[in-house]
């Protein structure tokens, strides 16, 4: 199937190159290594990020302050669950025709009015929740809401990146997007862990509400004549299938969405799995709630920030950093104490953004950009609204057989995920796994068949 106009931006890998299961195309790639925050001197780009930036530190207090409201109004777990599934419940059922539309749209126009409308969602909780009036199900039709507007916004957001920066600079941006997004967590938490304890949950969702006008601002201020033009869909009937078609053809694309499908599901699920510790394992609160989401911030920063010096998005890194994250989630199942537990916070923060990171790119740098949006959509519906499934039952699981269990038992299941598709990239890319000695040392690590077959009988 032809890959359509703009296919050139991420043409397929000469016979030479990587099998494209497992490596972005060459040609996709930086053609040399940028500095750090190299995208930060576009000047859309920075009016973009530096909104971006308030929003994210709002975004983060709501987040603490819906999941601790929930939880202080039903003493529940499963009624956590049951919120963040509802906020993404909208991307799983309507994510591909956000996609679409994304596609048809132009994004800048787009983001007003999606942002605008999260805006009106946060103040009218924040209204409801100063004047006590606020009930649980009132927090579940805001979280709906949001999820509706999410359906647009987020594949708009993933692909404007590159309207802003251009592909030669997708990488690092889409690396300081997810920087900019985990170093909110720094101090969204903190100051809505000190708004809950001091005056209330309704200040969080207050200065949410307003936090929207930065966004906003750099939205407006951006100069349309120094945007990458990008060829915008035409309306036409089957573009739904046309999306699906596209990625299921494609490995590259197809198995790192269904890995992060099962991470996003299962393993993703914090905060359900963070409120469980806090408040039935150790007692101690929403500080320690909102010490969780700290600490695991500083891992997320680092990890994005390392994203951001690589050259490339290698789908290999993707599997490992998956099997870790998996892995570490069991770990901390078990730790007896709370502070062990909030160490393992910082590598988890820092795995799991790795994955999160390297998937984004590496779809992105793999993608025609008129199927940008669709292609997006589907990976954020997958990731995103796979919580609408995953969190009531990791709730009930908490509810009913505890908090460690629940997370180790999301935990394994992203584990075990990364290792099944780690081998069928591993077959679709022709490789062959190698057991030997390195200086040494034992190595273990994938080669093509040939070279295997050369070195047997050295062997």
């Amino acid at each position: 199937m032809s890959s359509g106009p703009g296919a050139a931006s991420a043409p397929a890998p000469e016979p030479h190159d990587s099998p494209p299961a497992l490596d972005v195309p060459a040609s996709a790639r930086p053609t040399r290594k940028s500095s750090m925050f190299s995208s930060l001197k576009v000047r859309n780009y920075r009016l973009f990020f530096m909104g971006q930036v308030v929003s994210n530190i709002g975004t983060w207090m709501q987040r603490i302050a819906q999941d601790w409201l929930v939880l202080s109004l039903t003493g529940s777990s499963a009624a956590v669950g049951i919120t963040t599934a509802l906020q993404f419940l909208p991307m799983l059922l309507f994510g591909l025709y956000g996609g679409v539309l994304v596609d048809r749209l132009r994004k800048r126009p787009t983001l007003l009015v999606t942002q605008t409308s999260m805006a009106l969602t946060a103040i009218a909780l924040a209204v409801l929740t100063l004047t006590g009036q606020v009930q649980v199900w009132h927090v579940y039709v805001a979280a709906f809401a949001v999820g509706l507007a999410t359906v647009v916004d987020n594949p708009a957001r993933q692909s404007f990146v590159s309207e802003l920066v251009g592909p030669g600079q997708l990488q690092n941006a889409v690396s300081l997007n997810s920087a900019n997004f985990q170093s909110a967590r720094l101090v969204g938490p903190a100051v809505a862990g000190i708004l809950i304890t001091g005056v209330g949950t309704g200040y969080a969702f207050l200065f949410n509400g307003l936090s929207f006008i930065a966004p906003l601002t750099g939205l407006l201020l951006m100069r349309a004549r120094e945007l990458h033009a990008v060829e915008r869909a035409p309306r036409a009937k089957g573009q739904l299938r046309e999306g699906v078609r596209y990625v299921t053809g494609r490995p590259e694309l197809i198995w790192p969405i269904v890995l992060v499908g099962f991470v996003g599901t299962f393993a993703f699920n914090f905060p359900v799995y963070l409120s469980a510790f806090a408040d039935d394992v150790f007692h101690a609160g929403a500080g320690a709630y909102s010490m969780f989401n700290t600490l695991m911030a500083v891992g997320s920063v680092a990890g994005a920030l390392l994203a951001a010096r690589r050259g490339t998005a290698r789908l290999r890194l993707l599997i490992a950093a998956a099997l870790v994250f998996g892995t570490l989630e069991v770990v901390a199942a078990t730790t007896p104490t709370l502070w062990m537990f909030a160490l393992l916070m910082i590598p988890l923060g820092l795995f799991g953004m790795t994955v999160n990171v390297t998937t984004n790119t590496s779809i992105q740098m793999s993608t025609d950009p008129a199927m940008r949006g669709r292609v997006m959509a589907l990976y954020m519906m997958v990731f995103l609204g796979g919580s609408p499934v995953g969190a009531p039952i990791v709730g009930w699981i908490t509810d009913t057989y505890g908090a460690r269990v629940g997370l180790a038992a999301g935990g394994a299941v992203a584990a075990l995920a990364a290792a099944v598709i780690g081998l069928i990239l591993a077959r679709v890319g022709n490789l062959r796994l190698s057991v030997g000695w390195h200086r040494g040392h034992p190595r273990v690590r994938f080669v093509p068949r040939e070279q295997q077959e050369v070195l047997a009988p050295a062997a």
